[in-house]
């Protein structure tokens, strides 16, 4: 029986709720270094999207975040894509995250049935920490390989997310997913 690992939203949910949770899960900024905060300003919708893609339906276009905006990721429902797709929207200028690294990140999780945002470190302001091999594969897919400093999306099918669904986040079988990712650092 192969066991499903929950994506960043999910596997530590808990630990994003308070600084007490976070100091738990080891990503609670020391005393004499401030961790960085994920922006919570609304991204300008003028300019083109770093990536479009069309999917087998519908269709996604996704503009990374910058140092003051969240990411934007706009969906024409239904997007569903048949094979994991991982764009590089900025590459950053730090090292190469290794397959099994633990990484801090900002990020959105973006539902292609309906276009919803799931969840979003951007809204509550605070990056993640986790290891990258305890989440789903498509969230993995994007990140391991890239540069840290890196922005990059990915659209995934639902057997690299959650192909039971995940009900409390409104995924149901079958939905592909789209994330925007900012990868701020990491850890061996």
């Amino acid at each position: 029986m192969t066991s499903r690992r929950l994506p960043l939203p999910f596997a530590l949910a808990v630990c994003a709720v308070s600084a007490a949770a976070l100091t738990a899960c080891g990503s609670a900024p020391s005393s004499e270094a401030q961790a960085p905060a994920c922006p919570t300003a609304a991204p300008s919708a003028a300019g083109a999207p770093e990536w479009t893609l069309p999917g087998t339906t519908g269709s996604v276009a996704v503009t990374g975040s910058t140092d003051t905006a969240a990411p934007l990721v706009t969906v024409t429902p239904p997007f569903s894509v048949a094979e994991t797709q991982v764009h590089t929207l900025q590459a950053g200028p730090g090292p190469v995250v290794p397959d099994t690294a633990t990484v801090s990140v900002c990020y959105m999780g973006v539902n292609g049935r309906d276009g919803a945002v799931f969840d979003s470190s951007y809204e509550r302001g605070a990056p993640v920490e986790f290891p990258l091999d305890n989440v789903v594969p498509g969230f993995q897919k994007a990140i391991a390989g890239q540069n840290v400093g890196s922005t990059v999306a990915v659209a995934m099918t639902s057997a690299d997310g959650y192909p039971a669904g995940q009900p409390g986040a409104g995924i149901l079988p079958g939905d592909s997913l789209v994330f925007a990712i900012k990868i701020l650092d990491v850890t061996d």
